[in-house]
């Protein structure tokens, strides 16, 4: 996560509505601050691609729709907007009461970590997303090794955890019923 932008303590959701309508730049809201996001690594743009392209392909024929990091999610509960890498929602998208470029209703959430970010992503914003009634998975993504984990919720309170390495491996990401090949999604990232 980047520097708070530090013109105002505070901003409503509607402000920062406003605001990042109008901007040059994306930026997420948490809880009343304002963050600037900083631009992604090449390795980083691959792997989301690659994960979108996959995905969208195991999902074709099914009622979901892929989303990629232009999305906004709101969390209600956290009172959060924030820009997942991939995230995608069976069934009708749902969109954030006030804006229409924000959804309230994915399955699946997708991380690729960055060094400015692992923390948060593994941290704080894993029990933002937890909040989330909808999501039923939560995977993080190395940029650097073929590495992926999954976090799948059996109940409002039990996550189960897989770790999933090596490029001669599968990851199944259970809320699409869908297995991907890592070497399909490190394809070109050295």
């Amino acid at each position: 996560m980047a520097e708070a932008l530090a013109k105002k303590s505070y901003y409503s959701k509607e402000e920062y509505l406003e605001m990042e309508a109008a901007a040059d730049y994306k930026s997420e809201y948490y809880q009343g601050e304002i963050f600037a996001m900083s631009g992604g690594t090449r390795k980083h743009s691959l792997v989301c691609v690659n994960l979108i392209r996959r995905i969208s392909e195991g999902i074709d024929n099914r009622d979901c729709q892929c989303f990629e990091s232009n999305m906004k999610l709101e969390i209600a509960e956290a009172d959060a907007y924030v820009y997942p890498d991939v995230m995608v929602v069976c069934g009708d998208a749902e969109a954030a009461e006030n804006t229409t470029d924000a959804i309230t209703n994915p399955v699946l959430i997708i991380e690729v970590l960055s060094p400015s970010t692992e923390s948060f992503d593994r941290g704080l914003k894993f029990e933002y997303y937890k909040t989330v009634p909808s999501l039923k998975e939560y995977v993080l993504v190395s940029q650097n090794k073929p590495k992926i984990e999954v976090f799948f919720r059996q109940n409002e309170n039990l996550w189960t955890y897989t770790v999933v390495e090596g490029l001669d491996n599968n990851v199944v990401l259970q809320s699409l019923g869908y297995e991907m090949a890592l070497k399909k999604i490190y394809h070109k990232v050295s």
